[in-house]
């Protein structure tokens, strides 16, 4: 006879408790962290504001019902729309993923902490429009940094040394489960509240990676943070109604995440909570390409005017040898056709060919009317990957977090180019001093694709002086992005 199963409810698991301990308790301490989070808040969103040139990424854009407005609703930056958070927050999180452009972490696991932006900024606008209605102080700018960092935090943490993609499962599940943390918190739940929460991001259905790998890359890989930072604004809600959580949701044998989703092993951690992911984040700052390729595209800018120096091109190019890191051949080393731009965005051999032949590389690139150029694919066909694992080596060491990438070329006539390395992208924080001049110049550019000069100068004078940024009402702050 088979014992019976126990159905005394568990206390809940460490990883949720951790998790509500740290949004509710942990007070940032860190200078750097606010002032990285102000630099990650504006390139994120001139991200977005460039993904609005896209017919592509307008059209998933505005209300479920069309002409549907919300009084006191969270309005979308470089839009005419106000919607419901929920609704908000797949507009903001598809606008700033869309093109592959906004900051990275990269470890066991990777992602783009950014991502959930998505759900924080469109809840702290809500919750800062709905305070002003009613008579009560607005949620200000410092909330939304501190939401920032948190998010980063508990996203990154996880992903240290957890891979989700090796068991087939999207990065977007961190997304889920951080902005679910991070808005819980945002919207004044009780600790059980907030644990609660956390526990229905678990339980939820987990995005399959399909869409970023051959033979299906497709565009949902660009709206899929969109989707999971909007599921978590709507769980965080309806924990808010006293809704019951699910304690055990990790650890709960058969049924539970570990057991169904992640090969029964737990998840390890490397350190505890507090703001080394914002830190330490990676900026894309150069070229909107998947981050493993950053390196091997400013090595291809080299080569392309190495080319240029010697009065030779593509077409006298008879290999080129990219040396790299596991991660890079097992995400975007591809070979054959490339179907679309999310295709040849996760393709390394095509962000090298691009600026090897034009000295480029833009989100531009990526459509059909560059790609049909013939000698894009005749190079590709040249361009073979090989690990070397030394640089896999430095990729997972937390003292270096190098995504090194090095080119060697071969001439038809049986002459080479020395070889072109590059370990640290211009986005990393080794190279700080060096970017962020450069990320605020894309910022500039980003806001001129959208904006008159005087709307430019009031977002910059918003944005780039820290106390200013930090003091003022989130609702004002959002307004200064409306058309």
């Amino acid at each position: 006879m088979s014992a019976p199963i126990s159905n005394v409810r568990p206390d809940p698991d460490l990883v949720l408790v951790d998790i509500a301990d740290y949004v509710l308790k942990y007070e940032i301490q860190s200078g750097l962290a606010y002032e990285t989070a102000r630099n990650c808040l504006i390139d994120t969103l001139g991200c977005g504001l460039e993904a609005l040139e896209y017919p592509a990424c307008r059209k998933l854009l505005g209300p479920i019902v069309p002409g549907t407005t919300v009084p006191h609703g969270a309005k979308v930056p470089g839009t005419q729309f106000q919607l419901d958070p929920v609704q908000a927050a797949f507009n903001i999180g598809a606008m700033i993923r869309w093109l592959d452009f906004n900051d990275t972490w990269l470890a066991a696991e990777w992602g783009h902490p950014s991502d959930n932006l998505g759900g924080i900024l469109a809840t702290a606008d809500w919750l800062s429009r709905t305070a002003v209605a009613a008579g009560k102080p607005p949620l200000l700018m410092r909330d939304v940094l501190t939401g920032m960092i948190k998010a980063h935090e508990i996203q990154g943490c996880i992903a240290l040394e957890n891979s989700f993609n090796k068991v087939g499962l999207d990065h977007v599940v961190l997304v889920k489960v951080a902005s679910t943390a991070v808005v819980a918190q945002m919207l004044g739940l009780s600790r059980e509240e907030v644990i609660n929460a956390v526990s229905l991001a678990w339980v939820d259905g987990q995005s399959l990676r399909t869409y970023r790998h051959a033979p299906n890359t497709g565009s949902r890989k660009s709206w899929a943070a969109g989707d999971a930072t909007s599921r978590a604004v709507r769980l965080a809600l309806i924990a808010r109604t006293g809704e019951m959580g699910y304690p055990s949701v990790l650890t709960a044998k058969t049924w539970g995440f570990y057991d169904v989703l992640f090969k029964g092993q737990p998840f390890r951690f490397q350190r505890p909570y507090g703001s080394y992911v914002m830190e330490n984040v990676l900026f894309k700052i150069s070229f909107p390409a998947e981050f493993h390729a950053q390196t091997a595209v400013e090595c291809a800018m080299e080569l392309h005017a190495r080319l240029q120096a010697a009065g030779k091109s593509a077409d006298d190019i008879a290999k080129i040898t990219i040396r790299t890191h596991e991660a890079c051949i097992r995400i975007i080393d591809k070979k054959g056709p490339l179907a679309n731009p999310a295709d040849r965005d996760h393709c390394i051999q095509y962000m090298v060919a691009v600026p090897t032949l034009f000295g480029r590389l833009t989100a531009a690139d990526y459509e059909d009317a560059v790609a049909r150029d013939p000698r894009i694919d005749a190079l590709r066909d040249k361009i073979a990957c090989v690990e070397d694992p030394a640089y896999t080596r430095d990729y997972h060491d937390p003292d270096k977090r190098s995504i090194a990438n090095a080119l060697t070329v071969e001439f038809k006539d049986g002459t080479r180019l020395d070889e072109i390395v590059c370990e640290y992208p211009i986005g990393h924080k080794r190279r700080r001093a060096e970017g962020i001049p450069l990320l605020e110049t894309k910022f500039r550019t980003n806001l001129a694709r959208m904006f008159p000069a005087r709307q430019q100068e009031r977002i910059l004078l918003a944005s780039l002086d820290q106390k200013r940024l930090e003091a003022m009402p989130v609702h004002e702050y959002v307004d200064l992005y409306v058309i």
